[in-house]
């Protein structure tokens, strides 16, 4: 992680390079919360398969040569092909306040757009205001909620 702060000016966009898959894993897993549903998925999979599906929008937020933030897109979601996906975005917590988050949603939107789609969704925890606050700032609207259930199944013994 990061040791020093730097200004909105000093952070540049940038692809994600695979010298750097390593640290985006390790910011991941430091600000997600990876016990809680759906976080469960973050891993070096899910970072490969953005890497890997058709048109990837994977792209970094660096503070010199360390790493201040990340987002991870496609152009797939679900069953559209039309319509990007903003699957994970994090930012290194000394970044945090300072643009970073906002930046690469609109480099990643950019990029969405570029490669054709028509809309760009996310999804954001509903206990997420920041994230909530963050995608409002950015053009970002409510979609159809929808309630993850989980039901935890009991295992006969023996």
């Amino acid at each position: 992680m990061a040791t020093d702060r730097a200004g909105p000016s000093a952070i540049t966009i940038q692809p994600l390079e695979t010298s750097r898959i390593a640290a985006v894993l390790d910011l991941g897993n430091h600000v997600y919360d990876t016990t809680v549903k759906p976080y469960t998925g973050w891993s070096l999979t899910a970072i490969a398969a953005h890497l890997d599906s058709g048109s990837p929008v994977c792209l970094t937020a660096l503070a010199g040569e360390r790493l201040a933030g990340f987002v991870l897109g496609s152009m797939s979601f679900e069953q559209r092909g039309d319509w990007g996906h903003m699957e994970w975005i994090a930012v290194d917590p000394i970044h945090q306040g300072q643009g970073v988050a906002g930046r690469l949603v609109e480099a990643c939107c950019e990029k969405l757009a570029e490669a054709g789609a028509s809309s760009v969704v996310t999804d954001v925890a509903a206990e997420n205001t920041a994230s909530a606050k963050l995608m409002g700032r950015h053009g970002f609207t409510e979609g159809k909620a929808v309630s993850f259930y989980v039901r935890e199944v009991e295992h006969p013994q023996g």
